[in-house]
């Protein structure tokens, strides 16, 4: 087996998922860490991992990991990302990159300072349906892209104590979930002009809804929707002069999407085929920057990260969303 020996940094959901596509992908995991010793060694037998840490000081010092995977909540993401860089370890950070663009931006410098690669692990750009989507716009299959459209609404819990329902937690529908169509959009119109957003908030001050409209240089419009409410369609649309991709339920993971024409005729219907998840492209992209000497990142580089934040936070001051760490 050739690469990075990676180590994993919590053991909650989003850790056993990105874990699983790991061993599709025959990577090597050398180490979890946990604030709990039980916690760590029954995720460590539990996916054959042969070292097993209580804490994540503990991860962090151990001498045969070379990269770390940030699974933690986002408000403990720059902490826990600055704190790899430190170790001289490269790190994945799972999305949202951080609570902020001023955090995003210090772990960026940090990285460099240090150099390490830092990634933001927005898994979806990596997958394959993206990547022949990307193809098809710069063939020019679609002409002039006009206008873009992506969705990620679902139905998770009213429960005020839940975790996306407390300002403390950094909870609210936009940075877990309208990250993926705030990011989407970027990656196929670049950079917003200006930006629009409203939003519907929880008896918490936690925002449930949020919709936005970017204008881009091109002159092409943008709008995503947001909700942890209820459930939509989480589908996206690409809409040119010479045609439109449409990217069926759920857009977001390996899925399909069919592109057509102006008069309707169907040109192409794509169908992924991945194991798992699909979170092993992202894994084996941070592999390939390392062994290249990259440590900045091209797909998705970190100063894209850093300005997608600052878009995050530019929506989030006109619905103000302010968490308590920042007051």
């Amino acid at each position: 087996m050739s690469g990075l020996r990676w180590g994993i940094l919590a053991t909650g959901g989003i850790a056993r998922t990105f874990t699983q596509d790991l061993h599709v992908a025959g990577r090597e995991i050398v180490a979890v860490g946990s604030r709990s010793d039980v916690s760590a060694r029954a995720f460590a037998e539990e996916f054959g991992i042969p070292h097993a840490h209580g804490s994540y000081e503990a991860l962090l010092a151990d001498p045969d990991v070379d990269i770390v995977y940030v699974a933690t909540p986002h408000p403990s993401h720059a902490e826990n990302a600055l704190a790899v860089i430190a170790a001289g370890k490269h790190v994945l950070v799972e999305k949202p990159f951080t609570l902020n663009a001023a955090e995003a931006a210090a772990v960026r410098d940090a990285a460099a300072a240090r150099g390490v690669l830092v990634l933001e692990a927005m898994w979806t750009r990596y997958l394959p349906h993206m990547a022949r989507i990307r193809e098809l716009i710069a063939d020019g299959a679609v002409g002039e892209v006009r206008t873009v459209f992506a969705d990620h609404t679902q139905q998770i819990t009213a429960d005020p104590r839940h975790r996306l329902n407390a300002l403390e937690l950094g909870g609210g529908a936009l940075l877990d979930l309208g990250i993926y169509p705030v990011s989407f959009v970027w990656n196929i119109l670049g950079r917003p002009e200006t930006v629009l957003a409203s939003a519907r908030k929880s008896d918490t001050g936690a925002d449930t809804e949020v919709a936005t409209i970017f204008t881009h240089a091109s002159g092409a419009i943008s709008t995503t929707i947001s909700s942890s409410r209820a459930a939509g369609p989480n589908t996206a649309h690409i809409v040119g002069t010479e045609g439109r991709i449409d990217v069926d339920r759920t857009w977001y993971n390996a899925t399909s999407f069919r592109l057509t024409g102006p008069d309707g005729t169907l040109r192409e219907h794509y169908v992924s085929h991945v194991q798992g998840r699909g979170m092993q492209y992202q894994a084996l992209a941070a592999e390939r920057l390392v062994a290249e000497g990259n440590l900045v990142g091209d797909l998705l580089t970190i100063d894209e990260t850093v300005d997608i934040m600052a878009t995050l936070d530019e929506i989030r001051g006109q619905i103000g969303l302010v968490y308590p760490s920042e007051a």
